[in-house]
């Protein structure tokens, strides 16, 4: 058996995000988003959320991407409509991993592009950070990272509870 190595730190509070990932793979998955305006897109996902233009057909699509893995098309046509009777609730929404430090980043580059369309950072009970962002083409992106797990701290009594078994690194060198 073969062991993976993912492109997401472990948790920590001084973790470094890993380099955009410019190699050319088979996605397992992506977010497809339509947007009437590719080029303002692009531009809010680039400055806002920290992705970079991996390559752009133009008028057709854009394809950015932040680290492995984490891919987005954009692509022409209307946003995605709300959800409910008038709540302008995002139909469209995804998760995306980061490290804690930039986390505050990324809410102020949006928050300065778009104002209003941010919300957070909340402290989650399985031990994240989670800032939530509605884009210009009402997607909601949440921008997670992972906290360290403290031995014998609330969060691993809960996921213990939980029922899950980990071991946690040691820190006391």
């Amino acid at each position: 058996m073969s062991t993976y190595t993912s492109p997401v730190p472990m948790p920590a509070d001084d973790a470094e995000a890993p380099e955009v990932c410019r190699e050319v793979y088979g996605m397992p998955t992506y977010l497809h988003v339509p947007t009437p305006d590719l080029a303002a897109s692009a531009d809010f996902w680039v400055r806002g959320l920290g992705f970079v233009d991996f390559y752009t057909l133009p008028g057709q699509v854009t394809h950015l991407r932040r680290w492995a893995f984490q891919d987005v098309l954009l692509v022409p046509g209307e946003p995605a409509a709300g959800t409910g009777t008038g709540t302008g609730t995002p139909a469209t929404g995804i998760a995306f991993s980061c490290v804690l430090g930039q986390i505050e980043e990324i809410a102020e580059a949006c928050e300065k592009l778009v104002p209003g369309c941010v919300s957070g950072p909340e402290e989650m009970l399985w031990n994240s950070v989670e800032l939530t962002v509605v884009t210009p083409e009402n997607t909601r992106v949440v921008m997670t990272a992972a906290r360290p797990i403290e031995p014998g701290g609330p969060a691993e009594t809960r996921l213990r509870e939980a029922g899950f078994d980990f071991d946690l690194p040691d820190r006391s060198a």
